[in-house]
């Protein structure tokens, strides 16, 4: 199990990139606008960096929606490995088996 405030830290990530998207999706078009004049666009590249570090969406970290774990991830079934090992050895996963032979 991660540290809940690890897990915690990562939510207020999420929250704040959903605040800030559409602000730092206007501020990127501007800045990368081949067509405007440099200082527009430069000053454009200031306004983004004065936003939140956190709003970013390269700085979530995907996690396991089980355990909180943060290495061993699989996006289809968003959860690590190792849950994903151990809920389909129970059945809980529809249509996954656990191979023997």
């Amino acid at each position: 199990m991660a540290k809940t405030s690890a897990v915690k830290k990562n939510e207020r990530r999420r929250a704040l990139v959903a605040k800030y998207a559409a602000k730092r999706k206007a501020l990127s078009d501007l800045a990368n606008n081949r067509t405007l004049p440099m200082e527009e666009r430069f000053a454009a590249r200031l306004k983004l960096s004065e936003l939140p570090r956190n709003s970013s969406k390269v700085r979530i970290r995907n996690r396991c929606e089980v355990t909180g774990r943060p290495r061993g991830f699989y996006r289809k079934f968003q959860m690590s490995r190792i849950a994903l090992r151990e809920l389909a050895s129970v059945g809980e996963i529809p249509g996954m088996i656990k191979s023997s032979w």
